[in-house]
């Protein structure tokens, strides 16, 4: 996802009511989010769905990366070898 350019892409709700369909168009385009503020305050984001879509991936692998920094610290690590043979046992190779 590209960096959002304040200058560019926070708008008041009254200008996105006006214009979704350019609001959309720009999003798509740029693939930088639009925020949408309200009395000042910003209320929402509007994204690519793509986008979207990959920063729950990217969150996720960070999470699942987390987990296994905590498992090895608690000491719950298996080495390298005996992962691949366990795994390879399972799915019968």
């Amino acid at each position: 996802m590209r960096r959002l350019v304040v200058s560019q892409d926070v708008h008041p709700i009254s200008d996105f009511r006006a214009g979704v369909t350019s609001f959309l168009k720009q999003v798509h385009d740029t693939k930088r989010p639009v925020v949408i503020t309200q009395h000042g305050k910003g209320v929402a984001v509007l994204m690519d769905v793509n986008e979207y879509e990959n920063i729950l991936e990217r969150i996720e692998l960070l999470e699942d990366i987390q987990v296994g920094e905590k498992q090895i610290e608690k000491g719950k690590a298996v080495e390298h070898e005996k992962a691949k043979a366990l795994i390879l046992k399972k799915i019968g190779k």
